[in-house]
């Protein structure tokens, strides 16, 4: 509890919280004993039911369906079969988005983030929160979106800022348009 900064009102919702805890726990060990290739561990998230879980964290809601012309891409035969991107320094640390719906916003900055690094050699950390408050002409802030359409949004505005110039809050803010114009990381991938 301390180490999440976790706080109940009362004892029956600590009682309550400590049965999911534990049947998290048991499901944690049960899964680990049997999955060979991946484990599973406490986090933050622990002591919420799936159904809460996947409330508050997998639902994506998009405002508006949009179809694109499909492309056709070449493929190469000299391509490896697996990459570890993680191994090459093209990730940046995995982020918790919260309870904010900006799962959309976050796996579009990896990405660019990734594709940045891979281009030019830098890893540099983008601002999830600029595509937040900033892309709302069909993406959502908190309560979902859609990459495509981030990454139309990026393509449009010119760019990104760092995430140190325009950090993350886990929220929905105002649009800071001084930031938008200024010191944008340009981007010449989109």
């Amino acid at each position: 509890m301390e180490r999440h900064s976790r706080i109940y009102e009362t004892i029956e919702e600590k009682l309550l919280r400590f049965e999911i805890f534990k049947d998290n726990l048991f499901h944690i060990d049960d899964t680990n004993k049997k999955a060979a290739n991946y484990w599973l561990g406490l986090n933050e998230f622990a002591d919420l039911t799936h159904e809460e879980f996947k409330n508050n964290y997998l639902s994506l809601k998009p405002v508006n369906t949009r179809r694109d012309t499909l492309s056709t891409v070449e493929i190469r035969s000299n391509i490896p079969k697996a990459v570890d991107w993680r191994k090459k320094g093209a990730v940046t640390p995995v982020k918790n988005q919260g309870s904010c719906g900006s799962c959309w916003a976050l796996s579009t900055i990896a990405a660019i983030e990734g594709i940045n690094q891979i281009v030019t050699g830098n890893l540099t950390a983008l601002s999830e929160q600029e595509l937040i408050d900033c892309d709302t002409s069909y993406n959502n802030g908190c309560n979902g979106g859609l990459m495509d359409y981030a990454f139309a949004y990026i393509a449009s505005t010119g760019g990104l800022h760092k995430e140190e110039d325009y950090p993350y809050i886990m929220e929905e803010g105002t649009c800071e348009m001084t930031k938008v114009r200024n010191n944008k990381l340009r981007n010449t991938i989109l």
